[in-house]
């Protein structure tokens, strides 16, 4: 099955679905092209939306790419504290003159809907966040010719996602940007993820699977590590971000490079659930109070967000970027694939050199 998987792209490299709209059809086909593996994001849109987009990418390239899903998520939050949070965000609504979202906005990302799509006109590869989908989800895919993977932060989760019988998993680090794909949010366990390098031994001695490695990847000799540790594939989020095919707003992909903010933190503040991003105002003075509350703290401060964007204002926005964000190099997708790969080959001839002597 490492086969069927690598098999999808001339080059180790896959795109990460970035929710939000930084993975745009321009970015996953100008990947796809340059022989990397890009992926759209389905995570915030309709089904129609999902749809639309994957018609869009078909019509820009004929390479293989992929669909990343978000899993339904159970109702544990505390109303009690999601109302509580919204007082305190009160000030931030008046600033930006919006209205806060509504919290109750719905929690199953449109799952259903969308594996109905993605079953009756099917694409290379499927992947799920935030869970595990179950046997009969990853059969029915299958049986059209899908391949799954599921991302994993703990051996545990990658266990329980061979035992559903997926065909991969996509191990991810704690340096990675955006949120952390823990299959349960256990507040308890906040800051205790495990690095990239170690999760990846962990889980290739613990499971027979193809591993996907991410995690603060942006250079060619840390994909080089990243496979000697075992990892099949290396995927980069906060890499291709700054790309001009990225969706992402001007004022996001400015700031990973820029001297203003010099460091990243998980923080709960924006979406209720632990995600690495930029410290900014917003996320110093509200996310050591944001409640465990995904995703009605997502649709919560939503308004604020967008309303932030559109002003101009980086201190209010959520800023996802890995720990490896200050190596961000702003060249086309196509171009990065390309230079990532360069990098990965001099690596490699370096490696064999040192083990020789």
């Amino acid at each position: 099955m490492s086969s069927a998987l690598t098999d999808l792209c001339p080059c180790p490299i896959v795109q990460a679905p970035m929710a939000g709209g930084a993975s745009c059809p321009a970015l996953v086909a100008a990947v796809a092209d340059a022989g990397g593996l890009g992926f759209l994001a389905a995570g915030y849109k309709t089904a129609d939306g999902m749809y639309q987009e994957i018609k869009q990418v078909r019509g820009l390239t004929g390479r293989p790419f992929g669909v990343n899903l978000f899993m339904p998520q159970p109702e544990y939050a505390d109303p009690a504290a999601v109302d509580v949070y919204r007082h305190q965000l009160a000030g931030e609504a008046g600033w930006y003159q919006t209205p806060l979202g509504d919290p109750d906005s719905g929690r199953d990302d449109g799952y259903d809907a969308k594996l109905a799509i993605l079953v009756d006109d099917p694409v290379p590869l499927v992947t799920f966040t935030f869970g595990c989908p179950t046997r009969e989800v990853i059969d029915a895919l299958r049986n059209v010719g899908t391949l799954t993977a599921v991302t994993v932060t703990t051996v545990e989760e990658a266990l329980a996602v061979q035992r559903a019988g997926a065909d991969a998993v996509c191990v991810q680090g704690i340096e990675a940007g955006g949120h952390q794909g823990t299959h349960r949010d256990n507040p308890e366990a906040d800051g205790s993820g495990v690095g990239l390098l170690a999760l990846i031994a962990q889980v290739r001695e613990a499971v027979q699977l193809p591993i996907v490695a991410a995690g603060g990847i942006m250079r060619g000799a840390q994909i080089a590590a990243v496979l000697a540790a075992g990892a099949d594939l290396a995927q980069l989020g906060t890499a291709f971000l700054v790309t001009p095919e990225s969706g992402s707003p001007a004022l996001h992909k400015q700031a990973m490079t820029d001297p203003l903010f010099t460091r990243t933190e998980l923080t709960r503040a924006f979406s209720g659930r632990p995600a690495r991003g930029l410290v900014n105002r917003f996320m110093r003075e509200h996310g050591p109070y944001a409640p465990a509350a995904y995703p009605e703290i997502h649709h919560l401060t939503s308004p604020v967000r967008k309303a932030a964007a559109k002003a101009g204002d980086p201190q209010a926005m959520a800023l996802w970027a890995g720990q490896g964000h200050r190596l961000a190099r702003e060249l086309p997708a196509g171009q990065l694939v390309e230079v990532l790969a360069a990098e990965l080959v001099a690596a490699k001839a370096t490696l064999g050199q040192r083990g020789a002597a």
